[in-house]
């Protein structure tokens, strides 16, 4: 039988060393087949990918950059996430979130904004238990992906 009643939930997380490690190899492998292949573009796509690293690792890897999104919270507000830059501000989770043993993948919108945007957190950014409250809190929270109001 489920309580009636919504408790407040926080959870907040670090960086992952396994995402940096699964990063990395993803952009080695993108590098050494630019590389190996000889094409007319392939510096453009080696320009690319190392944009993309220095763009994306301090911000969603490494969680250095202060638009970082570091932790999630239910309230009585709805869900909010935090930010150094933003602190908690509300979102809109989407149907399509994760919630698996080894990763959580928050699917979410910013009110007044269209897109949709991700932030993953492997199992080994947070202590164990706390990421199996917040897999419990995802799968089973009752209205779970109303717009925060």
């Amino acid at each position: 039988m489920s309580s009636p009643s919504n408790p407040a939930f926080e959870c907040r997380w670090q960086a992952s060393r396994g995402l940096l490690a699964a990063y990395l190899l993803a952009q080695l492998t993108a590098l050494g087949a630019l590389l190996s292949m000889h094409l007319p573009l392939s510096s453009l796509g080696i320009f690319l990918c190392l944009a993309h690293a220095a763009w994306v690792v301090p911000r969603h890897i490494l969680l250095t950059h202060r638009s970082s999104i570091r932790g999630l919270r239910r309230d009585a507000d709805g869900w909010q996430l935090f930010s150094h830059e933003r602190g908690w501000h509300g979102v809109q989770l989407r149907p399509d979130s994760l919630a698996l043993p080894l990763v959580v993948v928050l699917r979410y919108r910013v009110p007044g904004q269209w897109w949709v945007r991700s932030v993953c957190v492997p199992r080994d950014s947070q202590v164990a238990d706390v990421h199996r409250r917040l897999r419990v809190r995802l799968k089973f929270s009752r209205r779970r992906w109303l717009a925060p109001g």
